[in-house]
């Protein structure tokens, strides 16, 4: 038998816990649940549990707008990060409103009655919900693998490899020789952290990234609290935030060549002019062609300074038993090797969405203010932004949704559907060369040219649109019919 909701929350990470207190307080006559198929709440502040977790967003905009971060360091760890989504999820009485175990694996509308039935797996049974509304918080990838390039020789190699998605509690790697295959945000996080101990540490990229330095604490926010209410401080240390990354991602997307000369002069000045900066730190793209790397107090220049991580610029031609056999002909000998190759992008779960007995097709889909899809009526997936923090956007999704709903009821309708009216010219989904972006551009949906169907990167474009915005631009409202009941 089915238990019914008002709304289902699928996900119980960042996004799905912020989402059940945007419904708590904009919507408290909806029930909901939230359908997590892990055993944990947290996404992927729990999963992710390799050396020097953390944040590449400053947590006073990864942080929820209504729960002040209290915390003294703007990039935080991810047990400080997992323990701050738990106590908002106690604190605000969403603990109870979780399933956990339970992973959807289909989702099925019916028109004639204005219902998604979601079905799941969980406890090794086969279990079904329905719902008015369906909210899709479960993040942009797979949770069960990430991504790992074939190599050859890799069954030759006698040492450990690891993804640093699936951290093994036992590795020990002290005074171990190290190498850490890729150069984006995690390689930047485990290389530092993992130098403390082991006996050296290699970054081997095939091409280098933007890595900037950024103090782990934000002195004017601290400043702010010892003088002011804890709401007020975080609200003008956010809004601080905000207007400073739009400010310099605009400058810099203008002036791509400026911004390139300054980044790689920082990296210059920490590291001396003595240092190759132009083979290991000198991008071939322009700066936000891919999500910038940030680094805490210069943590990983350090690193390379005392002579603890070394930077290979090269590719692999094969895993040896000692190590790699690298393009250039030389060697890295390694007692563990650890693959932070990315992500494996997965939007929505994978999780089929039927409507009215017909998959949707949803890399041909287009996405409706960057938070549904044409002709899929009422659901909403979240998804962050790429040029800021994840938090900002999924805020402003569940706003939305609770205004969709709201706006329903008041209206008497059952069904919301966004519809294009005329042509909409089609492209990308996200405009990022980033690998994980480019290997899953297949399987994305797609964006618009125009309004409403264009995805913004930007806060206060986004804030002004689904915030205060009108609702119903290419967007119909409509109360289907019931089925007639069996006499």
């Amino acid at each position: 038998m089915s238990e019914h909701f008002d709304v289902l929350i699928v996900g119980a990470g960042i996004s799905g816990i912020g989402t059940a207190w945007h419904l708590q307080k904009h919507c408290p006559d909806r029930s909901y649940a939230i359908l997590e198929g892990r055993a944990c709440k947290g996404g992927t502040w729990d999963l992710f549990r390799y050396p020097g977790i953390r944040s590449d967003s400053d947590m006073f905009t990864l942080g929820y707008s209504f729960r002040p971060w209290t915390g003294a360091k703007a990039i935080a760890d991810g047990p400080s990060i997992l323990q701050y989504l738990e106590d908002t999820a106690a604190e605000n009485g969403i603990e109870p409103h979780i399933r956990y175990g339970h992973r959807v694996t289909r989702a099925e509308w019916s028109t004639p009655d204005a219902l998604w039935t979601v079905t799941v797996e969980a406890g090794g049974e086969t279990r079904t919900f329905t719902c008015s509304f369906l909210s899709m918080c479960s993040g942009y990838y797979r949770y069960d693998r990430g991504y790992l390039p074939e190599w050859e020789g890799t069954a030759d190699y006698k040492g450990r490899i690891i993804h640093p998605q699936f951290w093994p509690e036992d590795l020990d790697y002290a005074g171990k020789r190290v190498v850490v295959i890729g150069s984006g945000a995690t390689a930047v996080t485990i290389v530092p952290e993992m130098a403390k101990r082991a006996a050296h540490v290699t970054m081997l990229q095939r091409s280098p990234t933007y890595v900037a330095s950024l103090p782990s604490e934000d002195a004017i926010a601290n400043w702010l609290r010892k003088r002011l209410p804890a709401k007020t401080a975080y609200a003008i240390t956010r809004w601080k935030n905000v207007l400073i990354s739009q400010f310099f991602f605009s400058r810099m997307r203008k002036n791509p060549e400026k911004a390139k000369e300054r980044l790689v002069g920082m990296v210059r000045e920490h590291l001396g002019p003595d240092y190759d900066v132009a083979t290991h730190f000198t991008p071939k793209y322009n700066p936000w062609d891919q999500r910038l790397c940030a680094v805490p107090d210069a943590d990983m220049f350090e690193a390379i300074k005392s002579g603890a991580v070394s930077v290979e610029t090269d590719t692999i031609e094969r895993f040896t038993g000692k190590g790699l056999k690298l393009a250039s002909g030389k060697e890295l000998e390694a007692d563990i090797i650890v693959t932070a190759t990315g992500l494996d992008l997965q939007i929505m779960g994978g999780v089929p969405l039927i409507v009215d007995g017909k998959e949707t097709d949803v890399p041909h889909a287009l996405t409706y203010k960057g938070m549904m899809l044409s002709d899929v009526p009422n659901m909403a997936f979240t998804f962050g932004y790429t040029n800021a923090s994840w938090t900002l956007k999924a805020d402003l999704t569940s706003e939305y949704v609770c205004r969709l709903l709201n706006a329903m009821k008041s209206r008497g309708m059952r069904q919301v559907t966004p519809r294009p009216k005329g042509p909409v010219e089609e492209i990308p989904f996200v405009d990022f060369s980033s690998g994980y972006i480019q290997r899953a551009v297949a399987h994305l949906p797609k964006q618009g040219a125009r309004k409403p169907w264009r995805l913004n990167q930007r806060y206060t474009r986004d804030l002004m649109a689904l915030r205060f915005g009108g609702i119903d631009d290419e967007m119909e409202f409509s109360n289907p019919v019931a089925k007639a009941k069996a006499a």
